[in-house]
């Protein structure tokens, strides 16, 4: 199981016992957020494109969206999202539970700036119904990220 991976990457941390499993669903937004008892914003999307002929995941800030421009200037293509079965394949992890933590080889990863605005942000752990807790730092630390982008549409 994916959750079981990334349970064990954060075990060599000594950082398993901050991994939360919930009762309900924390698959979307909304639903992470109403299990945390936190704002949207504060839950760390992690989404997963294709660029290249490989799986580039981005988290960003839970109200923000993809700007197809920034998008475009920043990986040199149009945003294409992997489907279900490609995001498993391809990241290790299922739709819903898809995050930045131990992922398959030659998957990179990259954090938007719209997260920078928080002191700590909740991605998933790798199942529909789990999340960590963490500083911008450590989620930087712990996603081997490749750098930081600007790719969501600014908040109006």
């Amino acid at each position: 199981m994916s959750i079981e991976r990334v349970k064990a990457y954060f075990r060599t941390y000594g950082m398993e016992s901050r991994v939360q499993e919930f009762d309900v669903s924390s698959a979307t937004v909304a639903l992470a957020a109403e299990a945390l008892h936190c704002e949207p914003q504060r839950i760390a999307k992690t989404l997963s494109f294709m660029v290249d002929g490989h799986a580039v995941l981005v988290v960003t800030a839970g109200d923000r969206k993809v700007d197809n421009h920034k998008y475009k200037a920043q990986f040199g293509a149009k945003a294409k999202m992997l489907s279900p079965e490609e995001v498993e394949a391809l990241v290790g992890h299922a739709v819903g539970g898809v995050c930045p933590f131990a992922v398959k080889e030659g998957v990179e990863v990259y954090l938007d700036i719209s997260l920078k605005r928080f002191e700590t942000v909740f991605p998933a752990c790798g199942s529909s119904n789990s999340a960590i807790e963490l500083t911008v730092a450590e989620l930087e630390e712990h996603s081997a990220y490749a750098g930081w982008v600007d790719v969501c549409k600014d908040k109006k």
